[in-house]
C-alpha cells in the first residue's frame, strides 16, 4: 500500500525559506517519478517540481528558488523553498507514480498523493 505524508509546511514572511519533506512508502522508489503540486484557494492545481531518478523538472513560477531532492536510503523526498513570495502561499502536495515520463507538468496526475501541507506566505 503507497502512502505519502508531507511534513515542514508553516508560515513565513516573504524571502523566508521553508523545507518541505515527503515520507513515502510501498513504492518502488528508484524507479518512480516523485514530485509536487500545490493548490491555492480559488485556483487549479499547479505542479511545481518534479524528480526522477537524478533528472529534475521544475515550473516557470519556482525555477531557480526551489530545488527538488530525495534521499533514497530514507525514502524521502523533499523541496527547499527559498525567497519565498505572497503567491507561493497555497496548500502543497507531494505525489508519485511509477512511470518513466516525470515533468512538473504532471505532477497533479500522478497516481498517488498525499494529505498536503500548508504554506502561508505573509508579505
Amino acid at each position: 500500500q503507497v502512502s505519502l505524508v508531507e511534513s515542514g509546511g508553516g508560515s513565513v514572511q516573504a524571502g523566508g525559506s521553508l523545507r518541505l519533506s515527503c515520507a513515502a512508502s510501498g513504492l518502488p522508489y528508484s524507479g518512480t517519478c516523485m514530485a509536487w503540486f500545490r493548490q491555492a484557494p480559488g485556483k487549479e492545481r499547479e505542479g511545481v517540481a518534479a524528480i526522477y531518478r537524478y533528472r529534475t523538472s521544475y515550473s516557470d513560477s519556482v525555477k531557480g528558488r526551489f530545488t527538488i531532492s530525495k534521499d533514497n536510503a530514507k525514502n524521502t523526498l523533499f523541496l527547499q523553498m527559498n525567497s519565498l513570495k505572497p503567491d507561493d502561499t497555497a496548500i502543497y502536495y507531494c505525489a508519485a507514480e511509477a512511470r518513466f515520463v516525470c515533468s512538473s507538468d504532471y505532477a497533479p496526475n500522478l497516481r498517488y498523493s498525499g494529505q498536503g501541507t500548508q504554506v502561508t506566505v505573509s508579505s
